[in-house]
């Protein structure tokens, strides 16, 4: 951007267990401008947890650290707030403690007329309220329906983020109706790809993890954030029809420990380190996104999907709106026997190399990098037309 102001980026914990397109998102746009990168607390409410107190510990410490630089080339600030938004009296307390704070922290770092991009909604009254030349909405959920969330007060924050950003950019066709009746200034952009990352899966020389290597083939597997929108009922009726089989999950477990499935050969493996998932993934005969069918999923633009199309894999799924637009390269199943027909076929055949080089073909036209160029586009063209209009923010 010519005169590229610094963007302020509302999200999720940097130190998250999982990467997300937050992330992503925030890393590729450190690398073209002064990012600062703005933690904000969960949705849900803490439920007592030694989990959960554990992290509020840390998040108190490190809002009291102040500012923290990355290898990325961004710098971190943790948010203090009360996460009980379903009370009034308690927003109306955390939008004067945030525009307090994030008023001290921009005068402190120098930072005048930024760029506010919100990748979470629970932030919706600070924006258009810190000075900015634009703001932004990159929605990637359907927020209201994430689990435990007060979704009445988190479906009010996101209704009012979406009014009042100057852009709104949302990951799935499905969210884009609703939003543009909000906003008219809303526009589709679906999550990219790591694909140099993922891809690696296919090269020969790469070693599989010793703690997978003695698994009985075939391996089918699973990785990211096992909650409570993983149909973990359908992956148990896999390895129970299946026993010879080894079904590998992949992600910290966050349902509780009675819902978790036992079977000899599903294998929960925990969280692994994001360096290390092509390495997992070359194990895999194949992948699978066994999802529930909640309002979340329905709305959902899986980045998982993509990161196996890049590592080549033969990929199974539940039918969604957006999943549904890969039919060439998913097997798409409808019921549990489906899924069942369609791994067992898969598995059987493999995919051939004129499917797995289409695949890859597919998946290196959906980088990060490819789909991030079009909304910092767009948002170039928006901010040069208030420079043209000499429409200049006041301080804030």
């Amino acid at each position: 951007m010519a005169d590229a102001p610094t963007i302020v980026y509302f999200g999720n914990d940097w130190a998250a267990e999982n990467r997300t397109s937050s992330h992503h998102v925030a890393r590729w746009l450190a690398a073209r401008h002064r990012v600062i990168y703005v933690e904000c607390p969960g949705l849900r409410a803490p439920k007592g947890t030694g989990r959960d107190l554990r992290k509020l510990v840390r998040k108190v410490r490190l809002a009291l650290a102040g500012p923290r630089p990355q290898p990325e080339g961004l710098s971190v600030l943790t948010l203090l707030q009360i996460p009980l938004h379903r009370f009034a009296w308690v927003r109306r307390a955390n939008r004067a403690l945030l525009l307090v704070s994030l008023r001290r922290l921009l005068r402190r770092l120098r930072v005048r007329a930024p760029v506010t991009w919100f990748v979470v909604p629970h932030l919706a009254s600070v924006a258009g309220r810190l000075g900015e030349r634009l703001s932004v909405y990159y929605c990637i959920d359907d927020y209201a329906s994430l689990p435990d969330v007060d979704a009445p007060s988190v479906r009010a924050m996101d209704e009012e983020l979406t009014r009042r950003a100057d852009l709104v950019f949302v990951a799935s066709g499905t969210l884009l109706a609703t939003k543009a009746a909000l906003n008219p200034e809303t526009h589709l952009a679906p999550h990219g790809v790591d694909f140099e990352h993922f891809v690696r899966a296919q090269d020969p020389g790469l070693q599989v993890p010793d703690d997978v290597a003695h698994l009985p083939r075939p391996i089918v597997g699973f990785f990211g954030l096992i909650e409570r929108w993983i149909d973990l009922g359908l992956v148990a009726y896999l390895a129970e029809k299946r026993p010879q089989w080894t079904f590998l999950m992949i992600g910290r477990v966050a349902v509780p420990d009675a819902e978790v499935p036992r079977r000899r050969n599903l294998v929960f493996l925990g969280r692994r380190p994001y360096e290390t998932l092509p390495a997992y993934g070359k194990a895999f005969a194949a992948a699978i996104i066994p999802y529930r069918l909640t309002s979340q999923v329905l709305h959902a633009n899986p980045i998982k999907l993509r990161e196996y199309l890049a590592m080549g894999k033969p990929i199974v799924s539940v039918s969604t709106p957006e999943i549904d637009g890969f039919a060439p390269h998913v097997r798409i199943a409808h019921d549990r026997d489906a899924f069942l027909s369609h791994l067992d076929a898969v598995v059987e055949a493999g995919l051939t190399s004129a499917q797995i080089e289409a695949q890859t073909a597919l998946a290196s036209t959906m980088t990060w990098d490819a789909n991030l160029r079009r909304v910092l586009a767009r948002v170039e063209a928006r901010l040069a037309g208030r420079r043209e209009s000499g429409r200049e923010p006041g301080p804030p």
